[in-house]
């Protein structure tokens, strides 16, 4: 957490403390606590949180807030200031990897806002030994000197800084000598020895309103030339507005296209709608779409099915918006895409047989018009039938192959898999008259292999995820190395279009990486 916006009447000695959530069992447990700030509603922490990011799995986040009253560790002798739930994947998604969230948990009170930002750590390992002191800095304080202390920020990819490291205060004097501190290359510059590094200069107040003295700008690279040499900068003081923008950890997916074949609702369909549980299809659907949907911008989802008799008339289909829209399929977020999914159930009616190429071609079609690696298509196709024009799905598989697309493949229920598995591609490259695929973009599992035993039905979708979603971030890279495609700036926000009046635009924006 590096920003949080607290409306108070009074100053606050704020904490920022972060829980992750266990899969299983769904507890929360501590997993660090900032450092204390006092006496500012703005609190920007310098104390990091180190965690392993899974692109396949949900990992949930909770950040509360407190206003410490007292040196006790138990968080409830301490004001509670509100908390804010969010996921791991959801901050690595957002625009910039920069989150912003309103903090809840008190009733009828507006608790300000939490700004999380991530950056991917490189893998340098080196620590430096640094030491600053100052000679003449401007005087602040009217009666007195300065109190001076300095706050280093490393830049991000887009130009804005974050804060790394703050000194001690050296009261009463405009030549400090800050003691030596030791901190890691990679907190400083991000392994990067070239990256800018700022350092600011601050006049301390008690009230919180720390006076600006100047800043000037540095590289590690600049530091390290002559351990034995002193460098001198000269800060320099100008209107100073602070901004705080991270650029460094880009999204691989920011939009989710669905694919489900539907049947009857009765007792004994894969489909039926149980007032107890969700249905293979459903668990399927939330496994894989809520860890998607954190990498897209609006949550818009196009939602299609295939295979079914369409009212009124009963014309045979092998892409329909489950929604009932041909012309606008979009559904709002994954709850939008379950509505339209179990209302499609009381509408259409199942007929074969089962085909795929359609829904891959149309895929492809758009695929192909975008192939410089600034998007790419995600198709998810759910069945639990035999694939009836296995030919033409293993030349579409072939054709797609060489396009900025994935396909993911979940069997439900108890039929047999052969041919699925044959597109999986893993143990022999899928080929057609006489062409193999340029690269494995297929991933099919059957549910059934990750359904918990135990009827745990949180744990069975994180398995399926976990097991569906791995192979995405490779195949996206793969795509991009293989063409040469350089990460680039980051994309614009996504403002999307007004829907076509024919084939709806099954897309999204992906950003590089």
């Amino acid at each position: 957490p590096s920003l949080v916006s607290l409306p108070s009447s009074v100053f606050n000695s704020t904490v920022c403390v972060l829980y992750t959530q266990g899969i299983a069992n769904r507890e929360w447990r501590e997993f660090g606590r900032t450092e204390v700030i006092d006496n500012t509603l703005n609190p920007d922490f310098v104390r990091k949180f180190i965690l392993d990011y899974f692109f396949e799995e949900r990992q949930n986040l909770r950040f509360d807030l407190y206003d410490l009253d007292c040196k006790s560790d138990n968080l409830s002798k301490h004001d509670f200031l509100g908390q804010a739930f969010c996921t791991l994947g959801e901050i690595v998604g957002s625009l910039g990897s920069r989150l912003e969230k309103p903090l809840i948990g008190i009733p009828g009170k507006k608790c300000g806002t939490i700004i999380v930002r991530a950056e991917e750590l490189s893998n340098c390992r080196e620590s430096v030994m640094l030491q600053f002191c100052g000679n003449k800095l401007d005087k602040k304080d009217f009666f007195g000197k300065s109190d001076p202390f300095l706050v280093f920020y490393r830049s991000n990819e887009d130009g804005s800084y974050t804060i790394c490291h703050k000194t001690e205060v050296v009261k009463n004097t405009l030549d400090p000598v800050w003691q030596a501190f030791k901190i890691p290359v990679r907190a400083l510059c991000n392994g990067d020895y070239d990256r800018s590094i700022k350092v600011e200069v601050y006049d301390w107040d008690r009230d919180g309103g720390h006076d600006f003295i100047g800043e000037f700008s540095t590289s590690y690279r600049e530091m390290s030339r002559s351990q034995s040499q002193f460098h001198i900068y000269e800060v320099i003081f100008f209107i100073h507005t602070h901004v705080t923008l991270l650029s460094c950890l880009h999204g691989i997916l920011q939009r989710l296209i669905t694919k489900s074949r539907v049947t009857f609702d009765v007792p004994t369909s894969l489909h039926y709608m149980s007032p107890y549980q969700l249905n293979d299809y459903a668990m399927a659907l939330r496994a894989v779409g809520e860890i998607i949907q954190d990498y897209d911008s609006d949550k818009m989802f196009p939602a299609l099915g295939f295979g079914a008799k369409l009212p009124p008339d009963g014309r045979v289909s092998h892409e329909f918006a489950l929604n009932g829209n041909p012309q606008n399929p979009y559904c709002n977020g994954i709850e939008g895409v379950m509505e339209a999914y179990y209302q499609s159930l009381k509408s259409v009616r199942l007929y074969g047989p089962t085909h795929f190429s359609p829904v891959i071609n149309h895929v492809a079609r758009y695929a192909s018009a975008v192939t410089d690696g600034s998007q790419y298509f995600i198709l998810l196709i759910i069945s639990d039938g035999v694939i009836t024009d296995m030919a033409q799905t293993k030349e579409s598989i072939v054709n797609a192959a060489s396009l900025p697309m994935s396909i993911i493949i979940v069997g439900v229920g108890p039929a047999e898999f052969d041919e699925m598995i044959e597109l999986d591609g893993d143990e022999e490259r899928i080929s057609s008259q006489g062409r193999y695929a340029e690269r494995d973009i297929v991933q099919f599992v059957p549910f059934r292999d990750y359904i918990d035993r135990r009827g745990n039905h949180i744990l069975s979708m994180a398995r399926l995820a976990k097991e569906v979603l791995a192979e995405i971030p490779d195949q996206f890279l793969s795509y991009m190395r293989t063409r040469g495609i350089k990460p680039g700036p980051l994309p614009p926000p996504y403002t999307p279009c007004p829907p076509p009046a024919i084939h709806p635009l099954l897309t999204r924006r992906v950003s590089r990486i």
